[in-house]
Formats: structure tokens, C-alpha cells, sequence
């Protein structure tokens, strides 16, 4: 796997230091809240483990499965979701727990329809911001690196369901994905 990995943007010990970081930022600002992270499936839930880890407060945890990349590259944009959560959001102060912030289509999507459950609040944390591919006009509250216009994997995020074990965030030689 490492010889299709072009270069190493977050290393193992970088991770750790932002979800450290991000933990304690949502401890601050959730203190006294009814705290429900949220993942979606599958990249998100090595973020979301570290993560929570780093959460000093009690919190529920559920978990989406939403398609709308296929085994592609690029998103279809057509959001379709698999699996739901399970816990109601009214009373809820939601959290979404993203591996990366890419078009913002998906979380779009996601966000408008956990708003009409009436939660108290819904903000988006995610690892990684592409900025550069955004298509919608969804923003995280917290972000733990910004990153430029590549195809990255590892920590969670995949090409064709692979990659995902590696404990850091590379970018993905072309020849690999444009085979």
C-alpha cells in the first residue's frame, strides 16, 4: 500500500495532536449540553473514535451510512442514505463527525434533514477542509487541517473501500485511481 501513497500530508503523531486539540474545544464549548456526535459511515468513525476519546463530557454516539460518491472519485451529488440514526435530535445539540469536507453536497443534504427533527443545535467537525472542491456553501465550525486539491486517503478515507487502515493521511499517486 505505501508505494501508492505520493506523499504523507498528516502524519500519525499530527492526528493525534488535532483531535487532542478539537476534543478539547468541544469540551469548551459544549459543557452542559446534550451532546450527540454523529458519524458518517464508514470514514468518519476512526476520526470519531479518536475523537471522543478527547471529549470530556457525557455523549451519545450514532452513526449514518450515506452514498454519494459510488466507487468513484468525484461525487454524484445524488445523496442517497442507507442507514439512518437512531436516537431522536429533539434536545439535541448534533455534532457531525466527518472524515473530510469535500463539495459540502453531501453535508448539505445531511444537515437540512437532521434540521426538521428539531434538534437544539447542529455544527459539522471534520478532520480535513478541501476548500478548493466545495460546491455548496456548508462550512465547518471545526476543522482540524485544511488541505489542497488532492486525492487523499488513509485515517479512515478510502479509494474503492481501500486504504482506509493507514494511520495517516497521504495523497494517492494518480496512476492509481485513473487506472
Amino acid at each position: 500500500m505505501l508505494k501508492d501513497i505520493k506523499e504523507i500530508l498528516l502524519t500519525q503523531q499530527q492526528i493525534e495532536e488535532i483531535t487532542e486539540k478539537l476534543g478539547k474545544k468541544l469540551t469548551e464549548d459544549y459543557a452542559g449540553k446534550n451532546v450527540l456526535l454523529v458519524s458518517i459511515l464508514k470514514g468518519g468513525v476512526v476520526f470519531m473514535s479518536d475523537l471522543m476519546r478527547h471529549i470530556d463530557l457525557k455523549c451519545e454516539i450514532d452513526f449514518m451510512v450515506v452514498s454519494s460518491y459510488g466507487s468513484g472519485v468525484k461525487t454524484s451529488g445524488n445523496v442517497k442514505i442507507i442507514k439512518d440514526i437512531d436516537i431522536p435530535l429533539e434536545d439535541k445539540d448534533v455534532i457531525i463527525v466527518e472524515d473530510i469536507l469535500d463539495s459540502g453536497l453531501t453535508l448539505s443534504y445531511i444537515i437540512n434533514m437532521l434540521k426538521e427533527r428539531n434538534p437544539n443545535s447542529i455544527e459539522i467537525c471534520t478532520l480535513l477542509d478541501k476548500p478548493a472542491r466545495r460546491q455548496s456553501e456548508v462550512r465547518a465550525k471545526y476543522i482540524g487541517a485544511q488541505i489542497p486539491d488532492a486525492f487523499v486517503v488513509g485515517y479512515g478515507l478510502d479509494f474503492d473501500e481501500k486504504y482506509r487502515n493507514l494511520p495517516f493521511v497521504g495523497v494517492l499517486h494518480p496512476e492509481v485511481y485513473t487506472k
